[in-house]
């Protein structure tokens, strides 16, 4: 057996010879997550939005369940996508079963709750900051929206790239309904999981490396934005 410097070399050393079979299978976690982030924004932006700038019946409970919600299991998420994809499920005719499609839809899934709960606190906060100009100002809830959704865009922003770190290191659904198919549906959680198993340890530690390097990135990234909101602020 190879010896640990050994495989930590030949890690880095898939890295930068930017092994093609590395290649593909980073490409496909990237336009997954990138694809599943950019819904769950399109969907829970706005809904997160409005539960944070009105109040109705029921609000609290609203509020409770989508706070609950951010804590889903990715194995239990999995499952319920494969019971609508597979050949008896409503979108059995789809055929989306085990492509990347119906990892996207898994992730988008998992994915947007968190942001529309993160959302939801955002903007909330901004709307009690603006209560009294929108109350003088009499504007509809649409505009309301609207303002508070550009207001809080860095913030927002940071949200998204919460819910990017959330949905690139998950393995449970995607593993579920994407059944981890060599140059189909195998992205970097899934690989480290299965060449851990058959020890081949160099790919997925080179997989590892670079989960962690984007989780870096990410973090880096948010940082960023906040100490630019704030300087934003204070202009």
């Amino acid at each position: 057996m190879d010896s640990a410097v050994s495989i930590i070399g030949q890690a880095f050393g898939l890295i930068l010879d930017a092994d093609a079979a590395l290649v593909e299978i980073v490409g496909l976690s990237l336009r997954v997550t990138i694809t599943a982030v950019v819904f769950a924004c399109l969907i829970g932006f706005p809904v997160g939005a409005v539960v944070g700038a009105s109040r109705f019946p029921g609000r609290g409970a609203v509020v409770v369940a989508m706070n609950a919600l951010m804590g889903l299991p990715p194995v239990v998420v999995g499952l319920m996508v494969y019971l609508m994809l597979s050949a008896s499920g409503p979108l059995g005719v789809l055929g989306l079963l085990y492509t990347p499609t119906a990892m996207i839809i898994a992730q988008t899934v998992l994915v947007c709750p968190i942001v529309a709960a993160l959302a939801r606190q955002t903007v909330e906060d901004l709307n009690a900051e603006y209560a009294d100009e929108f109350a003088a100002l009499r504007l509809p809830m649409d505009q309301r929206v609207k303002a508070l959704l550009w207001d809080g865009r860095f913030a927002l922003l940071t949200v998204a790239l919460a819910g990017f770190g959330r949905a690139v290191a998950e393995v449970g659904a995607v593993i579920i309904v994407g059944g981890n198919i060599n140059h189909v549906t195998r992205v970097m959680t899934t690989t480290i999981a299965l060449e851990t198993s058959k020890g081949n340890l160099e790919l997925a530690l080179a997989l590892g490396i670079i989960l962690l390097l984007i989780a870096f990135l990410v973090n880096a990234a948010v940082m960023s934005i906040r100490g630019a909101s704030r300087q934003v602020a204070h202009a």
